[in-house]
């Protein structure tokens, strides 16, 4: 299951592997539905993990005299 410790990029690789399983056709179907719950989990923590680094970003700019300026990113 998706861990708070995993980084995006292994719950990423981990959700690629089960979709890939799934594709296949050949898992029972309990293991479907356990594949697939792992699955929706591993979008929930990812989709939080962006909604954190989203937060983070800082847009950049040029100021006036020529320096850069860090303005809040908003979309």
């Amino acid at each position: 299951m998706a861990q708070k410790t995993q980084s995006f990029e292994k719950n990423m690789e981990r959700l690629e592997q089960i979709v890939r399983a799934m594709e296949r056709g050949d898992v029972a179907l309990e293991e479907s539905l356990k594949l697939f719950q792992e699955g929706t989990a591993l979008v929930q923590s990812c989709s939080k993990l962006l909604d954190e680094a989203e937060l983070q970003v800082k847009k950049i700019s040029v100021g006036a005299d020529g320096a850069p300026v860090e303005e809040p990113f908003n979309e």
